[in-house]
């Protein structure tokens, strides 16, 4: 549709419709002469500490008199633009069914729109029902007994479940929009399709995955849980499921397999998928007061509330060093996928109301750093780390040290103003011997770095807890326009090395889903 897009600055944190309402009075719109108006984006701009204010953009859709009125016509207000939050999904009538391995973000939004194309996927995770799950990974919080099929990594909605659930991405495609869209229509907030930085929160999180699940059941999907599939080929899966193997047939294969699917990766690279090693990044979790966060960001005589995040990167002459997946009034936990390993992730929920606010702190480990004469390289690396940490204190306390003692190359001996959050207690480590030397002089360098953009970062009772590892897939399954070398086989999102985080992978979901319709017989460009 064509649609007036116009951008206001206000200093009071306005809900949808006090913004329309101001808008309309702001531009002397006619409400009469008005079709529609929706809030597509909010922004909070903290250029100016104490004086923080808002900036909102609304989309209006106009009748043709109120078009000529003079108050819009303005240089920078872009007029008569194409905006939409849909996607064309052709309906196909056939018999085959596409299979699609794991339940991430990069599966269920690609089932969720072959659905929609009437394709009725079958769905295949290793892990859990999301309510289940939650049993399963409260379990390892409270007694370290650890399911290396269904915790924060593998099981319904990925290992996004079980994080903050930002849908921030660098991306500019306008598909983005029906993601956010997607995840109200099933359960999020209302303010995570506008937001600037929307999240939905882990507790929201585990509602819209059973909601979107359903949806795809009541269009014909189907999952298969606690369903492992042990080897795929050309046009066939294997699968154990209930003890039993059972081989699938498609001409459609999906792996939407997720960055921490060691075994699947090794089992692609023995069946003749070409894969490739791939740089990713590693470091620690940084915890601080969610108050200090706060005044850093806002100002001292702020009167926003809302948790402040933050987000900053440093290169260094060898090294990048950059925050990633801060959270904002949230927990460091346990997430990790094979026994006896440690893995650390942060997540909030929906209210983000915790006492800390935490942010993995990486540093970018290059290909060279690890690659030895396998494609599957990074992934050993990345064991190896994960086991060190564990075999320090033999259990799954998480090395841990306070800031002022890493930098002074000490370990401290009680906590001071911040008190962990870790979901299965922590142990004093000085980080040598476990972590790289690269890593840990990078992690050093970095945060004096990011102190100079965020001033107080350095703080030295901030709490430093390793090893963050599982970013990102160390390895890359290739492909060529969605297709692997295997035909038939289409590695998508996050586990394919082709996506970082929820709606990267939910994109690729989308666009590979609306490629196999257009092959299968839509005419539809992706």
């Amino acid at each position: 549709m064509q649609v007036t897009i116009l951008d206001i600055k206000h200093e009071n944190n306005l809900t949808e419709q006090e913004i329309i309402n101001y808008t309309i009075k702001k531009f002397k719109i006619n409400s009469n002469n008005l079709i529609s108006a929706k809030l597509v984006k909010k922004s909070l701009d903290l250029r100016i500490k104490n004086t923080p204010f808002y900036i909102y953009q609304v989309v209006v859709e106009l009748d043709e008199k109120e078009r000529k009125n003079k108050s819009l016509h303005h240089k920078k207000i872009k007029f008569d633009t194409k905006y939409t939050d849909d996607i064309i999904i052709p309906k196909l009538t056939v018999s085959e069914r596409p299979l699609i391995v794991g339940c991430g973000p990069a599966g269920m939004f690609c089932a969720y729109v072959m659905a929609q194309a009437g394709l009725k996927p079958i769905i295949f995770e290793q892990g859990k029902r999301v309510k289940d799950r939650v049993i399963d990974v409260e379990k390892f919080f409270n007694e370290d007994i650890l399911n290396e099929d269904s915790n924060i990594c593998f099981g319904e909605g990925g290992a996004g479940t079980f994080s903050d659930g930002k849908l921030t991405t660098n991306l500019n495609d306008p598909k983005i929009k029906f993601i956010l869209k997607t995840f109200v229509k099933f359960g999020a907030k209302e303010s995570v399709y506008y937001d600037n930085y929307p999240h939905v929160g882990t507790d929201k999180l585990r509602i819209v995955m059973e909601k979107m699940r359903d949806e795809i059941i009541s269009m014909g999907g189907e999952f298969h849980f606690e369903s492992k599939v042990v080897n795929v080929w050309e046009n066939e899966i294997e699968v154990i499921e209930n003890n039993l193997i059972i081989k699938y047939h498609s001409n459609h294969i999906i792996l939407a397999i997720g960055h921490s699917a060691k075994k699947t990766y090794e089992m692609l690279y023995k069946n003749g998928f070409n894969l490739e090693p791939k740089a990713f990044s590693m470091g620690c979790r940084i915890e601080h007061l969610q108050s200090k966060i706060n005044d850093i960001q806002y100002g001292l005589d702020s009167n926003i509330h809302d948790a402040a995040s933050y987000k900053a990167a440093v290169h260094l002459p060898n090294r990048d060093v950059y925050t990633f997946c801060m959270c904002p009034g949230g927990y460091v936990v346990g997430s990790q996928s094979a026994k006896e390993t440690i893995v650390t992730n942060g997540m909030s929920y929906e209210a983000r109301d915790g006492e800390n606010a935490n942010s993995a702190v990486l540093v970018n480990v290059k290909v060279e750093d690890f690659y030895k004469n396998s494609p599957l390289d990074g992934l050993y690396f990345q064991q190896a780390i994960e086991r060190a940490c564990y075999d320090y204190s033999n259990s799954y306390r998480a090395p841990c040290n306070l800031l002022q003692e890493f930098l002074k190359d000490e370990i401290a001996n009680g906590f001071r103003s911040v008190k962990p959050t870790y979901s299965n207690k922590t142990v004093f480590a000085s980080f040598k011997g476990l972590l790289p030397d690269f890593i840990i002089d990078s992690l050093k360098l970095g945060i004096i770095e990011i102190d100079k953009k965020i001033k107080g970062f350095n703080d030295p009772d901030a709490i430093l807890t390793i090893v963050e590892s599982r970013s990102s897939s160390p390895v890359r399954i290739l492909r060529n326009n969605f297709e692997s070398n295997i035909i038939g086989v289409y590695p998508i999102g996050e586990g394919a090395g082709y996506a970082g985080g929820i709606t990267s992978s939910a994109l690729d979901g989308i666009k590979c889903a609306l490629h196999i319709i257009n092959k299968i017989g839509g005419e539809l460009s992706c």
